[in-house]
């Protein structure tokens, strides 16, 4: 059975984010974003190339 695990993001500075966070992100076998286009920035800064699909309030 796969396992949820919530990542927080920074609001504001890139580089607030944690190394577990990072950790996560490149090793998970896909990332939920609300915003996809926000979450990609945070990917692209950081080299992180797991696939990413949107899911908010209007996908559910």
């Amino acid at each position: 059975m796969g396992k949820l695990i919530v990542v927080p993001t920074p609001v504001g500075n890139l580089e607030d984010i944690t190394l577990r966070a990072l950790n996560v992100l490149k090793t998970c076998e896909r990332i939920l974003a609300e915003d996809t286009r926000t979450s990609g920035v945070l990917l692209k800064h950081f080299g992180i190339e797991t696939p990413m699909q949107s899911h908010h309030k209007f996908n559910e």
